[in-house]
């Protein structure tokens, strides 16, 4: 039986490794899919340790270590490794040195913590009950995820996937703690994207024209009661408009009015009837003023879905390792993950690393500011490490 604090304490010991890959990242972020020198930086820590892997998905790495038994049983640890088009504002000494590009969602913990994970599995070869994958996944921030391309090449046909992994940080948790919850956790996203076409000139002689500014504002307002007035009310659903162009002037009105946004809900049944209405609405809508709506609604990630068994079994482990009382219930979440992908083909987990700095007010994911506390790699480390051994 593997002793948990033993694997903590083996993960303290490799701190300072872990944080040199942690920052070289963080200084070194890439946009999705084109994660080529981080790509490459992994390759090159694996071979450092020994560890065979492959590319996969373009630009990102497959690692394997196999231990006893039958090789066919894997277990999957996941860690992506995209950053986002933010200007770093952290003033970190090793801040990024991508101008506009960050690692504000923490993919740079996420790597580098499965790193140190792969370490301490590599030294523990003969505990492991087949094989171990680490997959250093692309593309999560940018549809159509990474995670998608992943299983488009058939990695794990060979395999006997008994669960698949994957580990998040999170602010809003204080270091040494973890998050998680069984059944639908994250909801499904799709990407909007409306284009309105009508007859522009000038603003002083509306009556000559089919004005698209005027019917972009009412689908805006229209699309609202997608959610207010169709939606379940026992299904929580999000319909938000959060770009629209009207390349215009003061005295000028344009052709066509662009406009994206996002929809989010748990239920897949509603998703698809959600869709529909939009496509309605904005049509409808349209017309009414004369105008045409072309409607493109870009399929995004299915909503993460927690195997029950393996969600309860991460809960003990985890408590084992950092105790009961630093393993957290969270609630549902309106964000989205592409790790959906995976758990709508195999057994799998998705929980949440604390990196929140005690006493500080937490800096959200996404923001120019986001710092995660470092000490959180030990625990991110082992945890991984322990589930792969323990599930």
């Amino acid at each position: 039986m593997t002793d948990y604090k033993i694997l903590i304490a083996q993960a303290a010991a490799l701190h300072e490794h872990t944080v040199r890959h942690r920052r070289h990242l963080h200084a070194h972020p890439e946009l999705s899919f084109g994660e080529h020198e981080t790509a490459r930086y992994i390759a090159a820590a694996l071979d450092t340790l020994g560890i065979p892997h492959v590319p996969i998905a373009g630009t990102g790495v497959l690692a394997r270590i196999e231990g006893r038994g039958d090789l066919r049983r894997a277990v999957v640890l996941r860690a992506d490794t995209d950053a986002l088009p933010i200007g770093e504002q952290t003033g970190l000494a090793y801040g990024s040195q991508n101008a506009g590009v960050m690692h504000a969602c923490g993919h740079d913990m996420h790597a580098a913590a499965l790193l140190g994970a792969l370490a301490l599995l590599n030294s523990r070869r003969d505990e492991i009950e087949g094989t171990v994958l680490g997959l250093f996944q692309p593309g999560e921030e940018c549809c159509p995820g990474g995670a998608s391309l992943v299983l488009a090449e058939h990695p794990f046909d060979a395999f006997d996937i008994r669960a698949f992994v994957g580990q998040h940080v999170d602010p809003d948790l204080a270091v040494g703690t973890f998050g998680l919850r069984a059944g639908v956790y994250t909801a499904s996203s799709d990407e909007l994207h409306i284009t309105v076409r009508g007859v522009g000139g000038h603003a002083a002689m509306p009556s000559r024209l089919r004005d698209p500014v005027v019917a972009a504002a009412q689908i805006v307002t229209a699309l609202q009661q997608v959610v207010s007035r169709n939606a379940d009310g026992n299904i929580p659903t999000v319909l938000s408009i959060g770009r629209l162009i009207a390349d215009g002037a003061t005295n000028i009105i344009p052709d066509e009015v662009t406009m994206q946004g996002t929809l989010r809900t748990f239920d897949a049944d509603w998703r698809a009837g959600a869709k529909e209405r939009i496509r309605a609405i904005a049509s409808g809508v349209a017309s009414a003023y004369g105008t045409e709506a072309i409607v493109t609604i870009r399929d995004g990630y299915p909503s993460v879905v927690n195997d029950p068994v393996l969600t309860r079994r991460t809960a003990d482990i985890l408590g084992a390792l950092a105790g009961t009382d630093r393993v957290l219930a969270l609630d549902r979440r309106m964000t989205a993950e592409d790790f959906g992908y995976y758990t709508a083909h195999y057994p799998s987990v998705f929980y949440r690393l604390g990196v929140g700095r005690p006493g500080e007010e937490p800096q959200r994911l996404h923001t120019p500011g986001f710092a995660p506390d470092e000490r959180a790699l030990d625990h991110g480390a082992a945890a991984l490490a322990a589930l792969a051994l323990s599930l």
